[in-house]
């Protein structure tokens, strides 16, 4: 009877040894929540600034994404036209 006893301690022993401590999985799955939550509230508030695109789109001007140049600052840059 005490070898069976052993030998389920054994394998629970060896179980604990695998598997993480349970504070570090509620931390890791703490951290996931907040990352889910923060992503979606950025995904509903949308674009930071007006005219904002994403990658994927274009101008029709050749310069995908809608990065801005110098041009783009108007008479901000300084130049005289």
């Amino acid at each position: 009877m005490d070898e069976s006893r052993q030998s389920s301690s054994g394998t629970g022993a060896v179980l604990r040894k695998l598997l993480p401590p349970p504070a570090l999985c509620g931390f890791l799955l703490l951290l996931a929540l907040v990352f889910t939550v923060s992503y979606a509230v950025g995904v509903a508030a949308g674009p930071v600034a007006p005219g904002m695109h994403g990658t994927g789109t274009s101008r029709g001007d050749g310069d995908p994404g809608g990065g801005g140049g110098a041009d783009d600052m108007g008479d901000m840059h300084g130049g005289g036209h």
